[in-house]
């Protein structure tokens, strides 16, 4: 009994450790393969929690992604033709369409005239070499300007003035309009209309948007001020540099180039004034009249369609 008797614990002792051992390894592996799924479970419930707080975030913050492309769009018009009659100077922001009212981007004509328009913001440097232009064709145009530019060039200002081009108004401060209360559009209105009027004596009508940014607040606020709201339906892209042949194939060639166009350039471009003499010579051997838009727009008795277009009743 004795030696067979402690041979079978040692052996019942040696398959029991086995077991143990395996149970053990078992348990470690079961361990193992429910922890990364844990971590995993973990790391999801993390990042949807900090996504849920970035849309929270941005729906507290009105989630704007608005761009300078944009701005330049902001321009956008209803698809929708819906033409609304604006029949005097204070019905000027009831021209809308689909509930959008709208700038004036041409106007409808038989005539075959388009006007020329550059926007001051910046610099001078080139201004005079413009107006000596315009002056050797005998074209008058149309020269939007900040309050900023303004105040710091005055005798460009009265200098465009003498030569009898349009003085419209860019704004004081060249800000995003849609961004700004009813007051601050006002504002942004009205002093570099004071600016002028002290420095010239006129009293500018016609008004343009910076970056072609705009609402129906800010239409109706500038009517209210006595503004018509301009846009344009030719854009030469001086502004993007690409060179003085650019400029002329852009403006010369532009698919939307008609009776009544408004064509954007600015006093500031590096090459415009480069490309100026022949774009005046293409239109004008295309058979347009370059006048200012101070005689091409309509005051009364017109209606919108959906492209800006202002058309005669």
């Amino acid at each position: 009994m004795g030696k067979n008797f402690f041979t079978g614990i040692k052996k019942k002792s040696s398959r029991g450790n086995g077991l143990l051992w395996m149970m053990a390894l078992l348990a470690i592996a079961v361990v193992c393969a429910y922890l990364p799924i844990g971590d995993m479970m973990e790391n999801i419930l993390s990042t949807e929690d900090a996504v849920g707080a970035n849309v929270d975030a941005d729906a507290s913050s009105g989630g704007d992604n608005s761009s300078d492309a944009d701005m330049a769009g902001a321009a956008g018009v209803n698809e929708e033709e819906n033409n609304v009659s604006g029949n005097s100077d204070t019905d000027v922001a009831d021209a809308s369409t689909e509930g959008r009212v709208l700038p004036i981007y041409s106007v409808e004509t038989e005539e075959k005239v388009v006007a020329i328009s550059f926007d001051c913001a910046w610099g001078d440097e080139y201004t005079q070499i413009l107006l000596d232009i315009l002056a050797e064709y005998e074209v008058t145009a149309t020269f939007f300007m900040t309050g900023g530019w303004i105040e710091s060039y005055p005798d460009d200002v009265k200098a465009i003035a003498a030569a009898g081009h349009d003085l419209g108004n860019h704004s004081e401060n060249h800000k995003n309009m849609s961004q700004l209360s009813t007051t601050e559009i006002a504002s942004e209105l009205l002093s570099p209309h004071e600016k002028v009027k002290e420095l010239t004596g006129i009293e500018m009508e016609l008004f343009r948007p910076p970056y072609g940014d705009y609402d129906n607040e800010v239409i109706n606020t500038a009517a209210d001020c006595g503004y018509y709201s301009i846009q344009w339906d030719v854009d030469s892209l001086d502004w993007k540099d690409y060179g003085t042949e650019s400029i002329i194939n852009t403006v010369l060639n532009h698919k939307s180039l008609q009776n009544g166009s408004i064509i954007l350039m600015h006093n500031g471009a590096k090459y415009t004034h480069e490309a100026l003499p022949t774009i005046i010579e293409g239109l004008q051997a295309q058979g347009y009249t370059l006048v200012p838009i101070s005689e091409l727009i309509l005051r009364e008795n017109y209606h919108m369609d959906h492209t800006g277009r202002q058309i005669a009743d």
